[in-house]
């Protein structure tokens, strides 16, 4: 019975069309997900770079969120363009509520001088979202007593109206990136198009997917210097705002390397309240940099969520050598 009221919850939740204010999944490590957190971020290499992502959001209530991420993307010199595709999978409630996302993606490098860059990105989604309206509970089918079923455990009937079981269409997305050796600073717009997300076509307006704003920077400082340098040795401060709707959230903190260990803390506001602080470690061996990340709850859900654990895998086909010699202040991405 203890399990049933979370997924109660969940489920009246994702039933408040009227009000529908639906929110991108996004990680922790979002440095970790470039295409997923600005288009402009397409095709940071020459050669081919993946990237791998595992969510797990709320643990202590069985599978609440779940997301997986995977993408990939390469710079081609000779077009001076990026070129990636990703998928992106995200569940919720066990599977009641599940969509995927299918995306190519695109930038294009102006160089503004030596040693400073402008990146211009573009992104095409295809988004299919699925409901289980078997699995839905509605008010009107509970009973004080027994719940949402009768005396003989068989559910009872609802009133309200069953919508599709299958939701699809177009999503478009646009970014740019200001790039010099030693600080970054981006900025993306998600959903420019608003694509309804409404299975009941009731209320498009209402049901329209929120316009997602993003402003990112960060920067690297290496903590030693000389053309000679063998270990990685730096500290990367980074800081993330981003609005969907009345949704604010501000990410600040950083992450820091030596030799092949990482480690990073920062900290999520959503303005309302304080979210959670984010602690990361990782490894990097040659081409593959591994990293784990656990949300510490900081809101009313502290004692009921579990947090978050996250993993990310990145493998990264580029030589180290041609950029040994200069700041790159971009390597958090890669």
């Amino acid at each position: 019975m203890l399990k049933f009221y979370p997924l109660l919850t969940l489920c009246l939740f994702l039933l408040s069309w009227a009000p529908l204010r639906a929110q991108d999944p996004v990680f922790s490590q979002f440095y970790a997900a470039p295409l997923q957190l600005n288009p402009a971020l397409t095709g940071l290499e020459d050669a081919p770079v993946f990237h791998l992502n595992y969510r797990n959001q709320w643990p202590s209530i069985s599978q609440a969120y779940v997301s997986y991420a995977a993408s990939y993307s390469q710079f081609f010199s000779k077009q001076n363009s990026g070129f990636g595709a990703s998928v992106l999978a995200d569940v919720a409630g066990n599977g009641i509520y599940a969509s995927t996302q299918i995306g190519l993606h695109y930038t294009y490098s102006l160089y503004l001088s030596e040693n400073s860059r402008l990146r211009m990105g573009l992104e095409g989604q295809f988004i299919n979202k699925r409901l289980n309206w078997d699995e839905l509970v509605f008010l009107d089918q509970l009973d004080p007593a027994t719940g949402s079923v009768d005396g003989s455990g068989n559910t009872n009937a609802t009133q309200e109206a069953r919508g599709a079981n299958n939701l699809s269409y177009m999503d478009f997305g646009a970014g740019v990136l200001y790039q010099m050796p030693y600080f970054y600073g981006g900025f993306s717009i998600k959903h420019i198009n608003a694509p309804s997300e409404s299975y009941l076509s009731l209320n498009e307006v209402a049901a329209t997917l929120p316009i997602r704003y993003t402003l990112h920077f960060g920067g690297q400082i290496p903590l030693s210097t000389g053309k000679k340098i063998r270990k990685a040795a730096y500290i990367s401060p980074s800081i993330l705002y981003s609005q969907q709707r009345d949704f604010k959230q501000l990410n600040f903190g950083a992450q820091s390397q030596y030799d092949i260990f990482l480690g990073g803390i920062w900290f999520r506001h959503t303005f309302s309240n304080a979210d959670a602080v984010i602690f990361m470690l990782g490894v990097q061996q040659g081409p593959i940099k591994i990293a784990y990340s656990y949300d510490w709850t900081l809101s009313g859900l502290a004692n009921a969520s579990g947090g978050a654990h996250e993993v990310s895998l990145i493998l990264n086909l580029a030589s180290d050598k041609k950029r040994i010699d200069y700041n790159d202040c971009l390597k958090m991405f890669r």
